[in-house]
């Protein structure tokens, strides 16, 4: 493993331009690596897609939805009883059926908003989408050159990271992994 730079560019003529230069500076064409990175949650990291194995605030969920449905039963039973003589003896029932889904909606979304933790956002920093791209720079020296280089090159959000890069793939990079930048 060695250390990669790496920057993050709109524009495919940019991307091109950022790698002409590099090669101008002297960095081998197959230590360079330029790929588009997906947005946040579309990697399909795992086999049902996502890049996360479940939602952030997700367990809570079950808890609200039980507290939602109870108390949205019973709202809905209340008033189906008061609503009896217009709508019937199935008045109390259809309410309470209401009430409860409704009930069950409200106390699951409720829950994942009231953890002050974060829930229902994704607490972990995520990488923008775009094109990247990323230089091996084995000694420090070619480091600074690459910084210099993309920085030129219009590049933002550039970071430093260890991995592989071999014929032009970087082969362990992980998009759900936030970006360590450089500033």
């Amino acid at each position: 493993m060695t250390t990669i730079i790496a920057g993050m560019f709109e524009q495919q003529s940019d991307s091109d331009n950022a790698i002409t230069r590099l090669r101008d500076a002297g960095f081998p064409h197959d230590q360079i690596s330029a790929f588009y990175v997906s947005p946040p949650g579309q990697h399909d990291t795992y086999p049902v897609g996502g890049d996360q194995d479940r939602s952030p605030g997700a367990e809570d969920s079950a808890q609200g939805t039980a507290v939602g449905s109870a108390a949205g039963g019973a709202v809905g039973v209340i008033i189906g009883a008061a609503t009896a003589p217009v709508s019937g003896p199935i008045g109390a029932l259809a309410g309470g059926l209401v009430g409860a889904h409704i009930g069950n909606l409200v106390g699951a979304l409720g829950m994942m908003k009231e953890d002050g933790d974060g829930a229902g956002e994704n607490p972990i920093p995520s990488r923008p989408a775009g094109l990247l791209v990323a230089v091996s720079t084995p000694v420090p020296t070619s480091q600074s050159r690459a910084i210099a280089v993309l920085r030129q090159a219009g590049a933002h959000d550039i970071e430093q990271n260890e991995g592989t890069i071999s014929q032009g793939d970087w082969e362990d990079f992980d998009p759900a992994r936030p970006p360590q930048l450089i500033h």
